[in-house]
């Protein structure tokens, strides 16, 4: 199989995007490691799940907000399954608010979860290739809000923005080394932090029509992309964004 005995980390690899990354890759061979914080009866489950099918998998608790916890997800990866090929980082939350109205708080959470932890989690995955002095890749899980402004979301537009040029200046730091960076940035995609429009039907309808392919896209849409990205077929990909968003950049004035 295309990723047999490569070992994946998916950091909120237990719901959404994440989850449907984690059984793609475990289908496909591969070792998935996820993290968990609240939800530790869903990672079971999911880590069960893979286990019946056949696959290997392992949840650990960790807050990827912090970089010690980050270190341990790695650190317990490594134990497991005895090396680290992909780091997928996929955690992220939004607060849904304007400049004017985000709080501290909102905003410190936005970056912390978004930005720093795959900042740091892009760090202590490549020390760790570099360990075992052998190639690696780094998928970091942006948004098509990383090029394209949302007002009312400007916290979440500013992680999203970081993680361009942390992809674009970690994959041209790290290419000489055989590490690779690419962000993956969906547009509209029917996940838990979608509920509340995929649950109207007059809002899904109107987003549909701003799409050009007319559907949101499926966490498997987004998880067929990781995992050809984390297969040989995407070799040669680096310090780039794939854009996996139905055309809505080119055919909406925002969402």
């Amino acid at each position: 199989m295309e990723l047999e005995r490569k070992t994946i980390v998916v950091t909120g690899g237990n719901s959404g995007i994440g989850e449907a990354i984690v059984r793609a890759a475990a289908k496909l061979g591969a070792n998935v490691v996820i993290d968990f914080v609240e939800g530790a009866d869903n990672a079971r489950k999911l880590v069960e799940d893979v286990q019946r099918a056949g696959g290997h998998a392992l949840a650990v608790e960790a807050d990827v907000s912090r970089v010690a916890d980050l270190q341990k997800l790695i650190r317990a990866a490594v134990e497991k399954f005895g090396r680290l090929d992909v780091m997928v980082n996929n955690a992220g939350i939004e607060t849904r608010s304007s400049l004017l109205e985000t709080t501290e708080s909102e905003f410190d959470s936005t970056i912390d979860v978004n930005l720093k932890s795959a900042f740091f989690g892009t760090k202590i995955a490549a020390q760790q290739f570099l360990n075992q002095k052998g190639a690696g890749l780094v998928i970091n899980m942006s948004s098509v809000h990383e090029d394209w402004p949302m007002p009312g979301n400007t916290s979440y537009c500013v992680s999203k923005g970081g993680m361009r040029m942390l992809t674009r200046t970690a994959g041209a730091e790290l290419g000489p080394m055989g590490i690779r960076i690419v962000n993956v940035a969906p547009g509209a995609v029917a996940t838990p932090i979608n509920e509340e429009t995929m649950n109207n039907p007059k809002e899904r309808k109107a987003l549909n029509k701003s799409i050009p392919l007319r559907t949101v896209a499926s966490p498997q849409d987004i998880a067929d992309i990781v995992v050809f990205l984390a297969s040989d077929g995407a070799r040669y990909m680096t310090a780039t964004t794939v854009f996996v968003d139905g055309g809505i950049m080119q055919g909406s004035s925002g969402l």
